[in-house]
Order: C-alpha cells, then sequence, then structure tokens
C-alpha cells in the first residue's frame, strides 16, 4: 500500500461541487492483481449477486466475508478519518442530526447496535458487456454519506469502457451526470446518497446514484469500501 497523502482540502472542494474527487493511488500494481485474484476464491465472501438476476445491470460482484484481506481492512479504517469532516460538514448544511464517532469502530459498533451487522466491501467483476445499474448504496438506517470505488485493472490495457458514472438530481432542474475513468490502484470518493446544495432556503440535499458504463472490452475489477454495514 501507498499510504493516503492526498490534499484532502482540494477532495472536499471537488467532492462539495460534482458529489465525487479522484484520489491518488491507494494500491500498487501488485496490490491490485492479488485483491483482484480473491475473486476466484468464493470461500473469501459471505455472497455472490448476479446483478442480471436482480435487473441492477449485468455483471457479478462479491460482498467479502469479515476477517477481510489485510489492504481492505486497512484502507476502509485510513480513509474513514479523512471522510469523516465532510460528512460532519455536510450533515451541519442539512440540518440532519446524524453524528458519527471519531473511529470506523465505533461507528461500526453504532452499526452492529442497530442490526445492520453484515459487511459490505465489495468485490465486483465486470466482463464485455457488463455494465452497473445507477443506484445508492443505503443497507439500512444507518448511513455514511461517502464511499470510495478503487479500479483494480488498467483502463485501454485490461479493459475499454467501464466509466464510474454519478448523476444528480438538481433541484427543479434537469439532471447531471458525471463520468469518471479511474486509473489502476487509484480511489474515487463519491456521495452515497445526496450532497448540499445552495437553495432559496438555505441549504438543500441534492439525490444521488451512481452506476458504471458498460465494458466494451477485457475484465474489470472494482474494490468498493462502503463505510455501514448492511442489515
Amino acid at each position: 500500500m501507498t499510504g493516503i497523502d492526498a490534499d484532502w482540502s482540494a477532495v472536499a472542494e471537488e467532492v462539495d461541487e460534482y458529489g465525487c474527487a479522484l484520489l491518488p493511488r491507494l494500491l500498487t500494481t501488485r496490490e491490485c492483481a492479488d485483491i483482484a485474484a480473491l475473486y476466484d476464491e468464493p470461500d473469501r465472501f459471505r455472497a455472490t449477486i448476479d446483478m442480471a438476476r436482480y435487473r441492477f445491470g449485468r455483471g457479478q460482484y462479491r460482498y467479502f466475508r469479515d476477517p477481510f484481506p489485510e489492504p481492505v481492512s486497512w484502507l476502509r479504517a485510513a480513509l474513514y478519518p479523512h471522510l469523516l469532516p465532510i460528512a460532519r460538514d455536510w450533515t451541519a448544511r442539512l440540518g440532519r442530526d446524524e453524528r458519527w464517532p471519531d473511529t470506523l469502530d465505533e461507528w461500526l459498533d453504532e452499526c452492529h447496535e442497530a442490526g445492520q451487522t453484515r459487511p459490505t466491501p465489495i468485490l465486483l467483476r465486470y466482463e464485455e458487456g457488463d455494465w452497473n445499474a445507477l443506484h445508492r448504496d443505503l443497507y439500512g438506517d444507518k448511513v455514511f454519506p461517502l464511499q470510495v470505488v478503487i479500479n483494480l485493472n488498467e483502463p485501454g490495457v485490461d479493459h475499454t469502457g467501464g466509466e464510474f458514472l454519478l448523476v444528480e438530481q438538481r433541484p427543479r432542474a434537469q439532471s447531471r451526470g458525471t463520468a469518471t475513468l479511474l486509473p489502476q490502484g487509484h480511489g474515487l470518493v463519491f456521495t452515497t446518497r445526496d450532497r448540499p446544495v445552495r437553495s432559496a432556503r438555505g441549504w438543500s440535499a441534492s439525490p444521488v446514484r451512481h452506476g458504471v458504463s458498460v465494458i466494451r472490452s477485457g475484465r474489470r475489477h472494482t474494490l468498493g469500501l462502503v463505510f455501514h454495514d448492511a442489515a
């Protein structure tokens, strides 16, 4: 792992503006390959989802079983305190009474006490023609408003297509879309459900959904880090 040395002030500004922000490289090429290879070890996962079966798109993803591979555990715990100030700022602007403790372990304890006990780190595999429908990863009443996705393959070499999509439903206006092609090993932080936008009465919540465009060729693996567990 390369460490997390992002300019977090700049990240916060970009997430404020667009609902997402590209992060520096979080995993080495070897770490990306090692995590992607875990997809073929089903015992490491608690569930496998066929997206076409549930009309989520086309492709497949698996939820990791606890304990997670070390890079997954480390990244989730290391990213949380950097995302926490953004989350707290957003909930203050929106006048919500949500609170998140200083550490991920404390927050997950609160999720578990509320009945959200199933781990949510995800490993996704997309083949040619696969795609992910626009959605939000909520899983229960306890929600952390930001999450991170990491591309484990090299765009233009391992796959073409597969851009990360973010669609924001703007107040009294048509929706706005953002497409991001993630370099291998880099993360993208994005809003889980909405973001604060200025309105005539101060601030309002602008709903956001995310997905993945069609894989034109090759194979793409993605690591998804959600910071709340599932009911």
